[in-house]
């Protein structure tokens, strides 16, 4: 019998094989230099830049967050991970951020993603040079999209 831990645990070992592979595949590079198969999940949790992702239901949810990224935007793992992607953004930038994920599923990626987003208590921060992409597994279903944020400036309330 698996417990939540586990589960959780098998979940993090596949999504962030998922992200890693799908990262490389399209920037023939890989999202975090020198690190063995089996520290990916530690590297990725732990890395010194934001990483997200989100599923592919109609209004995505999130699904992934690295440490970096549940700090950004002040929320628990939980709590981030079954919150609309959509709500990162306020509501005046939905369309600009609806344009964004279309292009990134026509495109594959957009490597200069610049926008507004905003933390669980309304702290607000322009995201630079982020870097969204599309995530294939290896049977090249389209699996959902993900960004890597290694810019941002927090901006005036």
């Amino acid at each position: 019998m698996m417990n939540s831990s586990t589960v959780q645990a098998d979940f993090l070992v596949r999504h962030t094989r998922l992200l890693m592979q799908s990262y490389a595949r399209l920037f023939v590079a890989p999202l975090i230099d020198h690190v063995a198969d089996d520290a990916n999940v530690a590297a990725l949790l732990h890395a010194p830049f934001v990483v997200v992702s989100h599923n592919v239901a109609v209004d995505p949810v999130f699904n992934y967050a690295n440490h970096k990224a549940l700090a950004l935007f002040e929320f628990s793992w939980d709590e981030f991970t079954c919150l609309p992607s959509r709500l990162s953004a306020e509501p005046i930038n939905q369309q600009d951020r609806e344009a964004l994920l279309a292009s990134v599923r026509e495109r594959g990626f957009i490597p200069n993603y610049q926008g507004i987003r905003r933390s669980k208590t309304g702290r607000r921060f322009q995201i630079n040079n982020a870097v969204v992409w599309n995530l294939y597994d290896q049977d090249d279903v389209y699996c959902g999209q993900a960004a890597c944020i290694k810019e941002w400036v927090f901006l005036p309330n």
